[in-house]
């Protein structure tokens, strides 16, 4: 795993808050650096990191929290379904590490077990029934 990865899971599990760029239009997203067909949404462990973004075509934006019960389970699972990328704490230059939602879902569900902290979900009733759905859905990729 990528440091600024790890750091991104680490932070957003002890915090249970992500931060995304939102104007009145919407959410920030970008093209991936990979492939310009598909779509990458940004989203930092810390205000300060969303804001250190919030300039050039994203100057008008503003870093917004998501609770991470929230994140999880509508935009994870949502993103996974629309095979929208998740991009981690890009720098001020909108580089940094993209991948794919239902991976983050499951490394920070992952680290929320490590950290043996509690969320509750609307969807699940624990975070293993989320990652054991999560791993369902998966399967056939695979």
């Amino acid at each position: 795993m990528e440091k600024g990865y790890e750091l991104f899971i680490g932070k957003v599990a002890a915090s249970k808050l992500v931060w995304g760029l939102k104007d009145k239009k919407g959410w920030a997203n970008s093209s991936s650096a990979e492939d310009e067909d598909v779509d990458v949404i940004p989203f930092w462990s810390e205000r300060a990191y969303a804001k250190a973004s919030a300039r050039d075509d994203w100057k008008d934006y503003t870093p917004t929290e998501i609770p991470l019960a929230f994140f999880l389970e509508e935009w994870c699972v949502g993103m996974a379904e629309n095979e929208t990328l998740i991009g981690t704490n890009w720098d001020p230059r909108m580089i940094g590490q993209e991948a794919q939602a239902l991976q983050v879902a499951l490394d920070i569900l992952n680290q929320l077990n490590v950290i043996n902290s509690a969320i509750k979900f609307n969807s699940y009733a624990s975070i293993n029934e989320f990652i054991a759905d999560i791993r369902e859905e998966e399967e056939p990729n695979i």
